[in-house]
């Protein structure tokens, strides 16, 4: 009887017992995954197309960011923001246009935060970033195909014009705040992740926020390190997430003084070096990292030493539907 008693009040004081909780030393959330990407080794790949092997070429995996791609960064610093100014609060819808990945980035923040997201998209746009947006609850507005990046800012200005209570306008082209991001982020992680030894720095220009912010950390640190930024040849040379930008809606954020060197390139080099990339390097990443990989080779065979360093925006998952793997 007594030792049935005593089953009963242990089993009164398990049952009073609180679960047992796992202690984490560190406990995250999908948002503080952003950054810190690998620094990724592509010397051998370029020896093999006529770079010097005393010359390092070395590249950001920035697919590693939640949402897939180097926006993450920017989306996150222009919401964290307007958070704290109030331009953006609850209630409000987050408004942009973007070309797939910056739309794909508030897209998921948005999800975490609660807010509403609309996004801005050319119509001919990849079916997978489009999927992509709609999976985190996003809303797609489609513009005119012919017109490109610059006919999706054109309207989501229209958009916000007409209903200005109703939105807070991200406008990531033009907001200090995405070169921030990589003033602080980006630029600090290639100097920390090359030990200082970075002597070029080649990336794309879309909303030129990379570049700018990294850009700028980069010489404050040494003012020998070359800065080379890269856009399609021509205003008909379309690469995906590049801009042509004598023939484009300039961002405000852009300054050319950065610019140590300006590089063009054809699509058909940027297609063939991502092709490349997956068959000889295993590494599976969309246009504009092919199109950055190959201006760091063009730029890495015209040295007899030194550590060139591009960035790559995302993988290539989201243009299979282009066919550029076929």
């Amino acid at each position: 009887m007594m030792q049935q008693t005593l089953v009963n009040r242990m089993a009164q004081t398990l049952h009073r017992s609180p679960a047992p909780r796992l202690v984490q030393p560190e406990v995250m959330t999908v948002l503080d995954q952003i950054g810190n990407t690998p620094l990724l080794d592509l010397s051998a790949f370029a020896q093999r197309h006529g770079v010097a092997p005393e010359v390092g070429v070395y590249a950001k995996a920035e697919w590693y960011n939640p949402g897939g791609s180097v926006k993450a960064r920017a989306a996150l610093r222009i919401v964290q923001e307007a958070e704290e100014s109030g331009e953006l609060r609850p209630g409000k819808v987050l408004i942009d246009s973007s070309s797939g990945n910056t739309g794909i980035a508030f897209a998921l923040i948005g999800a975490l935060k609660g807010y509403a997201v609309h996004l801005v998209m050319p119509a001919n746009v990849s079916t997978e970033r489009k999927a992509l947006a709609k999976a985190y609850g996003a809303t797609l507005i489609e513009s005119d195909p012919l017109e490109g990046s610059d006919g999706a800012i054109r309207l989501v200005r229209e958009l916000v014009a007409a209903d200005p209570e109703r939105y807070y306008y991200a406008n990531q082209y033009n907001n200090p705040a995405n070169w921030r991001a990589h003033y602080d982020t980006t630029g600090p992680e290639i100097w920390r992740q090359t030990d200082g030894a970075i002597t070029h720095f080649v990336a794309g220009l879309g909303t030129t926020g990379t570049f700018v912010g990294a850009g700028r950390y980069l010489k404050e640190q040494n003012g020998a390190i070359q800065l080379v930024a890269l856009q399609p040849a021509d205003e008909l040379a379309v690469i995906e997430g590049l801009k042509h930008l004598e023939t484009a809606i300039v961002p405000t954020i852009w300054d050319p003084s950065l610019v140590d060197r300006d590089l063009r390139l054809e699509p058909d080099a940027a297609w063939q070096t991502t092709r490349q990339l997956a068959r000889e390097a295993g590494l599976f990443v969309g246009v504009s990292a092919g199109a950055a990989v190959a201006a760091a080779v063009e730029v890495a065979r015209e040295l007899s030493r030194g550590v060139v360093v591009t960035l790559l925006p995302d993988d290539g998952s989201k243009y299979v539907s282009l066919g550029i793997f076929d």
